[in-house]
């Protein structure tokens, strides 16, 4: 929490204070902020805020009504963020065996507590290894059919500039972990991301490149319907089928 850059330490403590109340110690096992807000690393008036919610039980209906109100809400009040971003997940799937890999090592690693006792404590340590990467994005070719269906139904500049971000930071974020045992290291900078996936790929310029825009527009969301169209219907299926080519499929769920 000391990363936090003091322009969002007004937001920080407002997310604090609105999820205790939202969410009572009946409902709420913990809170975390992940991103770059507690990286030290957000940008005034361009970052959003993301948060995970660990619940006692499986999140429910009501649960997600209360999770959207409270974004709506925390977004109208701060102008220092673009955007607010709430995971909801119950408490025992986060420290499960089948997500030691993927959610376990989310929270442990990338995620900095908020409210309540920190699941970290109930995870082993990590180390960038194939399953690891397997885990975390092998399950891209999953994602192309709903971001097709979300740019075709876009109709404004702000859908689509949701859209390219979420798209850019996953398209990053999965070309850095297909090249991660390799470099044996994580980052979560979206710059340095692109540059190390360009370092073992470099007979692949234009995807290279292409990584290098998704970083610029996991920053800087563009609603170019032609931008969109390049990160989805060109970068995304590549990157999709190498991945699973090295490192295969993450195991279903249920």
């Amino acid at each position: 929490m000391s990363r936090v850059p003091e322009a969002f330490a007004p937001v920080v403590a407002a997310a604090r204070s609105r999820i205790a109340e939202a969410f009572d110690g009946t409902r709420l096992h913990s809170a975390y902020i992940y991103g770059s807000i507690p990286r030290g690393a957000a940008i005034p008036g361009v970052s959003d805020l993301d948060l995970l919610l660990a619940l006692r039980g499986a999140p429910t209906a009501a649960d997600e009504v209360t999770a959207r109100a409270l974004e709506a809400e925390l977004d109208a009040s701060f102008d220092v963020i673009d955007g607010v971003g709430i995971l909801l997940s119950r408490a025992e799937t986060l420290t499960s065996e089948l997500e030691r890999n993927d959610l376990g090592f989310f929270v442990a690693c990338l995620c900095t507590p908020l409210l309540g006792e920190d699941l970290a404590g109930q995870l082993p340590h990590c180390r960038p290894t194939p399953l690891l990467a397997r885990e975390t994005n092998g399950d891209l070719y999953l994602l192309l059919p709903h971001w097709r269906r979300r740019a075709a139904e876009a109709t404004t500049d702000a859908e689509r500039r949701y859209l390219s971000r979420g798209v850019a930071r996953r398209l990053v974020r999965s070309g850095f972990t297909l090249v991660m045992p390799r470099w044996r290291g994580w980052t979560s900078d979206l710059a340095e991301s692109a540059e190390v996936f360009a370092r073992y790929y470099p007979d692949h310029p234009e995807r290279i490149e292409q990584m290098r825009l998704a970083a610029h527009i996991g920053r800087n969301p563009s609603a170019d319907p032609a931008v969109v169209a390049a990160l989805i219907d060109d970068l995304a299926p590549w990157l999709a089928a190498e991945y699973l080519a090295v490192h295969g499929e993450k195991t279903p769920r249920p």
